[in-house]
């Protein structure tokens, strides 16, 4: 690693660029590593959140847990994964917690997560353990992975973030067909303390080797002033323009734009939850049996997590705001028609709308965690994404316990329809997202810049 030289150039925004230092500069690697390594530690997690539906069965069966206990220890656990970001990434940014000691932190905790439940039936233990302490560690992979390639990837981070935020659900998909074909309450220990061992050594080395670049860096091939006006020649730039500043967590609540956001993701990020969570016992409940179940589950996964990256690359074309509004309808619209397909027992349309839940319920949130650095710059973005994130506290309750709640009320019915509902309502509130300190003139402006001549003529 080198000390080499830097300038800082200021825009007409007053938004600083650090120029001059190459990602060998810095941590003596290509910048690359800091999307691959991110993106196995991921995956290495993914099965808390996407494994779980084909585990609690077993767990059921062996220790006498309910239904709603089983759903309530992955709503809490939802809840310390989702609370975790914000005070994590204010640490990173104050420079008292590196990258690697979140990482190496959250290694520790994913795999005491599993070991807990292998080892006991007692719920305070599989609370303390799996939900506290797996959903801590977990929340410290997500949000440090997420935050760290949008900062080496500023100028292009829409299929970079798409791609590893993708890992967090299909990294779940083998041991979601090794649960559903082999965990008995018989082997269940075994199985469990591998998967834990996992995530500890995976998580561990990767963490190991992550690191920040500075505040405001930018990369050395591409001038920052051309970029931030539109003139780069970067496509994406027509429908997402950059940031007008860096701005604080106070800062970004005032324009009331991160509140928006938040809120949006509150209940998408439940129904989310309440397919991932529910979709294996309601395919059972369909008289799917277990392996169309857990092939369903492992759809919902796959598609869950390509569809990250996919939209990640199409919100580069089409916009972020606009790809996120088209998803949420989608997701919106699966809902009714996985309950369809369930209560026909229509074995082929409940995979397709598997797929359909599986990319609506995972795409929006690369489209989140691109969009927070847009609109509110990268400097504070991982305490920005952290207050947006945080919005899965109460998601993850709805998603998990209240829904299993809905579930013994209303059935499955109900609650699919109130999940498709609310989705289409959270697609409505997304029509009113604005990048704060930019008029729609200015906006319009950056789009006829990069827009090919024939095409600005209209």
């Amino acid at each position: 690693m080198t000390t080499a030289q830097y300038q800082e150039i200021v825009d007409e925004n007053g938004r600083v660029y650090r120029i001059g230092e190459t990602p060998h500069d810095i941590m003596g690697r290509s910048r690359s590593w800091m999307v691959w390594l991110p993106w196995i530690a991921m995956m290495a997690v993914s099965v808390y959140e996407y494994g779980w539906g084909a585990v609690e069965g077993t767990l059921e069966q062996k220790y006498g847990w309910t239904l709603s206990d089983a759903f309530w220890l992955a709503s809490i656990w939802a809840v310390f994964q989702a609370a975790v970001a914000f005070p994590a990434g204010r640490l990173r940014e104050k420079n008292i917690v590196s990258a690697k000691t979140a990482m190496l932190a959250g290694a520790v905790c994913s795999g005491i997560g599993y070991f807990a439940i292998s080892h006991s039936g007692n719920l305070v233990v599989a609370f303390a353990g799996y939900s506290v302490l797996g959903g801590t560690g977990a929340g410290l992979v997500y949000a440090t992975c997420v935050n760290m390639v949008g900062k080496w990837y500023p100028e292009k981070r829409g299929a970079r973030t798409g791609f590893v935020n993708g890992g967090f659900a299909y990294g779940a998909v083998p041991f979601i067909y090794v649960f559903a074909a082999f965990l008995t309450p018989a082997n269940y220990s075994a199985i469990l303390d591998v998967m834990a061992g996992y995530m500890l050594v995976a998580v561990g080395v990767c963490g190991f080797l992550f690191r920040d670049p500075p505040k405001s860096w930018w990369p050395k091939e591409v001038d920052p002033i051309s970029w931030a006006k539109g003139r780069s020649g970067v496509p994406s730039l027509a429908r997402n323009p950059p940031a007008v500043r860096q701005f604080t967590p106070m800062e970004a609540v005032r324009t009331g734009m991160l509140p928006l956001m938040w809120v949006c993701l509150v209940i998408i990020g439940g129904v989310s939850l309440f397919g991932i969570n529910f979709q294996v016992p309601f395919a059972k409940e369909s008289h799917f049996g277990a392996f169309v179940a857990a092939s369903s589950a492992g759809v919902l996964a796959i598609v869950n997590g390509t569809g990250r990256a996919v939209v990640g690359w199409a919100s580069d074309k089409l916009g972020r705001r606009r790809t996120l509004t088209i998803v949420l309808l989608i997701a919106g619209g699966a809902q009714f028609g996985v309950l369809y397909a369930g209560n026909t027992h229509n074995l082929v349309l409940f995979m397709v709308f598997a797929f359909l839940t599986g990319f609506g319920g995972g795409a929006f949130y690369p489209l989140f965690a691109a969009l927070v650095p847009d609109y509110f710059g990268e400097n504070n973005n991982a305490s920005n994404y952290g207050l947006v994130y945080s919005a899965k506290l109460v998601g993850g309750v709805g998603g998990g316990g209240l829904a299993a709640g809905v579930i013994g009320a209303w059935g499955y019915t109900g609650a699919y329809v109130l999940a498709g509902c609310i989705a289409v309502l959270s697609a409505v509130l997304t029509l009113f997202l604005r990048q704060p300190g930019r008029s729609r003139h200015q906006l319009a402006e950056t789009e006829l810049v990069t827009r090919p001549p024939a095409a600005a003529g209209g």
